[in-house]
């Protein structure tokens, strides 16, 4: 497979199969698609969009990429918000807690910005003190204590959303 391959048939409108947007993902990862392949192929998706089966594979190569925790331990059910795009993302700020206090469990996986006006970890960062960079156990007690804890992707958390997040952020996509 090119990526090469892969960029064109997104840029022409056909839906990439599961295999595909595995292997895309895996050797971005990997270093072996260069980020001016995967930018080229950001475009195309914003361009053209997803299919339901697009973004689903998609999610599950993201959700691969990386390490898994198992929240099935957790007291109460555990939700989390994701931003669909927008200009000046507050949503998080505002809803996280009040979910929280309605009593769900809000483990929030937040990004950085996209865009001018930053995202939910710059925001958060920006308070003296406030960290989002959490070992497993330290966003787990939270969760079991507070019932609210936020946590940015990284190199063992989702580290494909982290990775093509950054590329989003400066490649208006």
């Amino acid at each position: 497979m090119l990526a090469v391959e892969v960029i064109a048939k997104k840029r022409d409108g056909l839906e990439l199969s599961t295999t595909e947007l595995q292997w895309l993902v895996a050797e971005f990862l990997a270093g072996r698609v260069p980020d001016y392949q995967m930018s080229a192929w950001l475009m195309a998706v914003y361009l053209r969009g997803m299919t339901v089966a697009e973004t689903v594979a998609l999610t599950e190569a993201f959700l691969a990429s990386g390490q898994q925790m198992d929240l099935r331990s957790l007291p109460r059910p555990t939700v989390d918000k994701h931003s669909t795009g927008g200009v000046g993302d507050t949503t998080s700020l505002v809803l996280a807690p009040l979910l929280a206090a309605a009593g769900l469990i809000v483990g929030k996986l937040t990004g950085r910005g996209l865009g001018h006006t930053g995202g939910t970890i710059d925001k958060l960062e920006s308070i003296p003190g406030f960290t989002t960079e959490l070992d497993q156990d330290v966003y787990l007690t939270n969760l079991r204590r507070i019932g609210l804890s936020m946590i940015g992707a990284g190199p063992t958390l989702a580290p494909a959303d982290k990775r093509v997040y950054a590329l989003r952020d400066v490649t208006a996509t």
